[in-house]
């Protein structure tokens, strides 16, 4: 189980003088084949915890452990994909294995995001609700053992959100989702929410 232990994280300002506290001496434990939701409003930290996580950002004090040998996908706030590649070619650019094995995932991917008809269109010429489905699928594509997933269903209807979320479940039963949506975190059936400040 990933676990992380009071934590604290204050960004620094141009001199390397912390700021204002992020989080404070913030513990959580993840289980395995369970959805976790982070609920709090802008600036609580919610965020900075997933980029804690991923080894993006380095907590001040305390520890994470449990991620030895452990393999984390991310969908972010932003959806941080390549512009001048297609939705195929975005979901297929985090995968390794030969070609007819991620030509495989790739369209059973586009499938579940429901992504298909558009696969081929550059990214620019998508919608924000579409490019929210590439980010997704691409996260999706890289697998692993805890997918972390940071307001994953903006722009998405609510129809849509209803199909799209038990995919994402199928394919990873541990998350950790970011959010302040309550009914968000209903969708997704969290059996455990933490609330920050």
């Amino acid at each position: 189980m990933i676990s992380v232990k009071d934590i604290s994280f204050a960004y620094k300002n141009a001199d390397g003088k912390a700021e204002k506290p992020i989080l404070s001496r913030f513990s959580l434990d993840l289980p395995e084949n369970t959805v976790t939701a982070v609920m709090g409003e802008s600036g609580s930290g919610k965020t900075t915890l997933a980029k804690l996580l991923l080894g993006l950002q380095k907590p001040d004090s305390g520890e994470i452990t449990g991620l030895d040998g452990k393999r984390i996908s991310a969908v972010f706030q932003e959806d941080r994909l390549l512009p001048w590649y297609s939705a195929r070619k975005n979901i297929a650019s985090v995968l390794t294995d030969t070609k007819a094995e991620n030509d495989a995932l790739t369209e059973a991917i586009l499938e579940e995001t429901e992504l298909t008809a558009s696969a081929d269109k550059p990214i620019r010429e998508l919608s924000g609700g579409m490019q929210r489905r590439v980010a997704i699928g691409r996260a999706l594509a890289f697998g692993g053992d805890l997918l972390i997933l940071d307001e994953p269903l903006k722009g998405l209807d609510e129809e849509l959100q209803k199909r799209i979320v038990p995919r994402i479940k199928k394919r990873f039963p541990t998350i950790l989702l970011i959010t302040h949506s309550e009914d968000e975190a209903k969708l997704f059936g969290a059996a455990k929410t933490v609330r920050l400040k």
